[in-house]
């Protein structure tokens, strides 16, 4: 009850992310209402098909376990430990509230996908997509529940683990473990071709040693701001993005490679393009995961911001010009695109490389 009100009771901003988070749910759980639709069709190949709509519900799950970390309501204050309101109960608001909305994205999701089947009549585009979800063979409830309920039970789970503001390590520890990752997701690249499970194991490998270099590239991109002869300016965006680099990295990391496998598809459009088991939704399946990871940025962005309130107070109290904040994050900004753009395209190389081989 108490997590429900303070989601009523919250800001139209955060309202608006809980809602997007609900859209992403509803798209995550659409997809694999369709992926459930085409196993009962077409039994052969089902395995890898729900393997790859796992791929949507992880980026789901990031965005939502972001999106709880920078809900109001859910952020530690001074005194509320004594309202009963520590850790555990803050980590049980933000699992109920992310729940709430992963749970709505999963109802209209199976209301959109019986709709266009056929099986709920009296609406415009009644049983539009009647061939392409399979609405000739039965749809299995048990199956459908349990798949609509993977969403909310993994974003809650992942919100209320994830909440508790941890000790962040040293930017650069994750450096090396992300750059063996993203190696022997190249190998398997290379070993497993352009199909099959062996690709995917591939790609998750190397978008989790991004996310693991992700903090430290943050932090180089902060220290090459600062390098040669700073002005105040410069110091002021470089430390700013050395002390952000724990928290935007990661989403950075996984940003890059959404935009490596982008360039790469682009790149073997060609040659048979990548083999992805999704069929007809498998546009709309990146679209949905690229849309994740470019809000996950957004939204631990944000969190940063809201870090740095204390200091950026400081800064107006001494008299600094708001001008002078603002080129500082332009400049924060410039400086990792300026590094993950072509990291992105060196990462594409490198895959294209492996799949054509």
């Amino acid at each position: 009850m108490l997590a429900l009100r303070l989601a009523r009771g919250s800001r139209p901003l955060v309202q608006l992310r809980r809602l997007l988070v609900a859209a992403a749910s509803a798209g995550t759980g659409f997809l694999l209402l369709y992926v459930l639709a085409e196993a009962v069709a077409h039994p052969a190949g089902s395995f890898p098909r729900l393997l790859w709509a796992l791929v949507p519900l992880a980026a789901t799950v990031q965005f939502a376990v972001a999106v709880a970390r920078t809900d109001p309501a859910t952020r530690p204050r001074e005194g509320l430990d004594a309202a009963g309101l520590g850790p555990v109960r803050l980590s049980l608001v933000a699992a109920i509230s992310t729940a709430v909305a992963c749970t709505l994205g999963s109802a209209l999701a199976l209301a959109a996908f019986l709709h266009l089947r056929g099986d709920l009549a009296g609406l415009p585009f009644d049983g539009a997509g009647a061939r392409l979800l399979h609405a000739d063979q039965p749809l299995p409830v048990a199956a459908a529940l349990t798949l609509l309920v993977l969403v909310p039970l993994t974003a809650s789970a992942a919100a209320a683990l994830t909440l508790p503001r941890r000790r962040l390590l040293a930017p650069q520890t994750g450096l090396p473990w992300g750059i063996a990752l993203t190696a022997c997701g190249l190998a398997a690249l290379g070993y497993a071709g352009r199909g099959g499970p062996g690709m995917l194991v591939g790609w998750s490998l190397t978008a989790v040693g991004l996310a693991l270099a992700g903090p430290g590239l943050a932090y180089a991109c902060g220290t090459l701001v600062q390098a040669v002869r700073p002005g105040a300016l410069r110091l002021l965006a470089g430390r700013a993005l050395q002390e952000e680099a724990p928290r935007v990295g990661p989403p950075l990391g996984v940003l890059c490679a959404v935009g490596a496998a982008a360039l790469t598809a682009l790149a073997l459009r060609d040659r048979g393009g990548l083999l992805v088991p999704l069929g007809p939704l498998t546009g709309p399946a990146a679209a949905l995961v690229a849309l994740c990871a470019a809000a996950t940025l957004l939204t631990s962005a944000v969190e940063a911001r809201q870090g740095r309130a204390a200091g950026r107070e400081a800064l107006t109290d001494i008299g600094a010009p708001a001008k002078v904040l603002r080129t500082a994050a332009s400049l924060r900004a410039t400086a990792l695109v300026a590094v993950c753009v072509p990291l992105s395209w060196g990462v594409a190389q490198l895959t294209s490389l492996a799949l054509t081989r």
